[in-house]
């Protein structure tokens, strides 16, 4: 199965590459929207600054790719770290600036209580809701690798998610139908993040079947 990797300049697209082959996919490394046809889902990773990310993305014609993939096509789409903040409505980062849109939020700077220090950096328990196809066969409170200063604060109370806690209750993961964004790095999180992997390819081998059948 092809896994599109969006490849902007902003991702850790080394380890992701890495992952997905891993698990047996074929991961496609690509900053072109003429090769997305040939995926049956699509990564969006992220390391870096939020408008620095959205204007690369607009420079390769790619948000609105991402949109139509998304919202249009309804194909999987996976956002990692900053990919997942990318999918927000807007970001206070820098200087106010629009986000993909995909998710009803806002991405604003992380305000731990008790002192904690920001960025947060580090292994931290991710609860996730039940019937979450992301964290299939994944234990309730496992580890996963942080990395981040912002963090998105959702609109809607009605979308599957999972949270972490550091000086108070932050959004760790979310899914809105074939849309999911996590905010750790599931490529560094050992045995753990190769499940979560495991699980949105199980997903879009299973969209793709359905698809399929009903073409």
């Amino acid at each position: 199965m092809k896994i599109g990797i969006i490849d902007y300049g902003m991702g850790n697209t080394g380890s992701v590459t890495a992952a997905l082959r891993g698990l047996g996919a074929e991961p496609l490394l690509t900053a072109s929207e003429n090769l997305l046809d040939e995926c049956a889902a699509l990564i969006l990773p992220g390391v870096g600054a939020f408008s620095p990310a959205m204007e690369r993305l607009k420079q390769l014609g790619l948000d609105a790719a991402i949109r139509r993939w998304a919202d249009k096509e309804r194909k999987p789409l996976l956002g990692l770290c900053l990919g997942m903040q990318l999918m927000a409505g807007d970001s206070t980062e820098g200087h106010a600036c629009r986000g993909l849109g995909l998710i009803e939020g806002h991405v604003v700077r992380l305000a731990p209580a008790h002192g904690l220090p920001v960025p947060h950096v580090g292994w931290n328990e991710v609860h996730a809701d039940s019937g979450s196809d992301l964290f299939h066969d994944i234990p309730p409170g496992s580890h996963f690798f942080f990395d981040h200063s912002y963090h998105i604060v959702l609109s809607s109370s009605d979308i599957n998610c999972a949270t972490f806690d550091y000086g108070g209750a932050w959004l760790a993961a979310f899914q809105r139908g074939n849309v999911f964004g996590v905010q750790f790095h599931p490529e560094k999180s050992q045995h753990v993040g190769t499940t979560l992997l495991k699980n949105f390819l199980r997903y879009a081998s299973a969209v793709s079947v359905n698809s399929y059948e009903h073409a």
